[in-house]
């Protein structure tokens, strides 16, 4: 079974909750960009996933999200804007379990010119296991017959673009793999 995104994992992660910040990232056209993964040593144990990672030392998981975000794409010219969803999940990744407790933020960028975004901030284990990026649709996620992380993302996509971001964060269903 496919393990979880690559991104924002630090090569220094020992167990224990970790304690994630990831990005729903959305362009002027409602696209959602995703990062490419797979097992470091597998290029064929792949799937899809939004940025983020970690927190670092006192960081917030504000802090977290814009960090990640910029190293694992480049990007920084974004808004912020509120935690759409919670989830816990657990996973073998790169030969160890990961057990997280993820916020997923919705960010907004104007920036249009970041066609394929360029990572400039990864970690030796992500310049091993992450493969590019790609902006998508939500009729193309729906569609899509690739992993994607959380599992449900497309559908959670698709409402978010037709009713706005929820009044508080839901919490997803765990996912452990």
């Amino acid at each position: 079974m496919p393990a979880e995104a690559a991104g924002g994992y630090e090569d220094s992660y020992r167990g224990g909750l970790r304690r994630v910040a990831r990005v729903v990232l959305l362009d002027p056209e409602d696209r959602i960009l995703l990062l490419h993964g797979h097992e470091p040593d597998d290029t064929a144990d792949d799937w899809w996933f939004t940025p983020g990672g970690g927190l670092e030392g006192d960081e917030s998981r504000e802090e977290a999200a814009l960090r990640e975000l910029a190293e694992e794409t480049g990007i920084t010219d974004v808004e912020l804007g509120p935690v759409l969803w919670r989830r816990m999940c657990s996973f073998p990744f790169a030969g160890r379990r990961w057990d997280q407790d993820e916020w997923y933020y919705l960010a907004r960028t104007t920036d249009t010119s970041a066609a394929v975004p360029e990572a400039t901030g990864l970690t030796e284990l992500e310049r091993r296991s992450v493969a590019g990026a790609r902006w998508w649709t939500c009729r193309e996620l729906a569609r899509a017959h690739e992993t994607v992380y959380p599992t449900r993302l497309a559908e959670l996509l698709c409402r978010l673009l037709d009713e706005g971001p929820p009044a508080r964060p839901v919490t997803l269903d765990p996912e452990i793999v």
